[in-house]
């Protein structure tokens, strides 16, 4: 049985969804990020990058959720683009990984979490939020899915960071500028996979307060820019 070290956030999310939608056998192994549970020794010896997701089938160990994702589709030939699709699948994927992931995050930590002074950052990472989700919303237009006539990990990649949108835009009515997004969210929202992945924040409970507590383990940096 795979062992899935997860949370509630977005790129957790992702595998809860792909692993439902596979039908594997999985046992969810809760990290609570904002008591520091990713910096215990033997989480950090799955992933010395003390972040979660991470899976552990047999004798593999897979993190980063992309890496995560290609490894179940290719473990099971289940929601994998085959040629001549592959190239673009492999392209947006990263796209999501490099792009979609870590800017939609920064855009989160400097809009909801950063201290002042945060007008510089909030600024370049809203705008590079918003330019990548409007390329994925551009790519969509007529589209079913993100690559081929079939759904794939690619739109589960795609679905983990989509649902925060609202919170990493600020903005509520955010969708009037990424109808397509919507258009995919909400297809996959509708599938069966999805409230059963969703169902994990009714099994465990994870600390919700962005305290001084849970601003220690999460933001380290700013402990080590304190004066000796």
């Amino acid at each position: 049985m795979i062992k899935f070290y997860c949370s509630l956030a977005p790129n957790p999310m992702k595998i809860a969804l792909c692993l439902e939608e596979m039908g594997l056998a999985y046992e969810p192994m809760p990290v609570d990020t904002r008591k520091g549970e990713q910096f215990a020794p033997n989480f950090t010896a799955l992933n010395p990058n003390n972040k979660v997701p991470v899976i552990v089938d047999g004798d593999t160990t897979v993190f980063d959720s992309n890496a995560i994702l290609i490894y179940l589709a290719e473990k099971t030939g289940q929601f994998l683009p085959a040629a001549p699709a592959r190239g673009a699948f492999l392209s947006w994927m990263m796209f999501v990984a490099t792009g979609i992931g870590p800017y939609s995050g920064q855009a989160v930590h400097f809009r909801h979490f950063a201290p002042e002074p945060k007008d510089y950052p909030l600024q370049r990472y809203a705008f590079e939020a918003d330019r990548h989700w409007s390329i994925i919303n551009a790519h969509l237009a007529g589209k079913s899915f993100m690559v081929g006539d079939e759904y794939s990990v690619l739109d589960m990649a795609v679905w983990g960071w989509a649902r925060m949108v609202p919170f990493i835009t600020g903005d509520d009515n955010a969708w009037g500028r990424y109808p397509d997004v919507k258009r995919l969210l909400d297809g996959v929202n509708a599938r069966p996979a999805a409230a059963r992945a969703a169902a994990l924040k009714d099994r465990y409970t994870f600390k919700t307060e962005m305290d001084d507590d849970a601003r220690a383990v999460m933001f380290r940096h700013l402990k080590a820019r304190q004066p000796t």
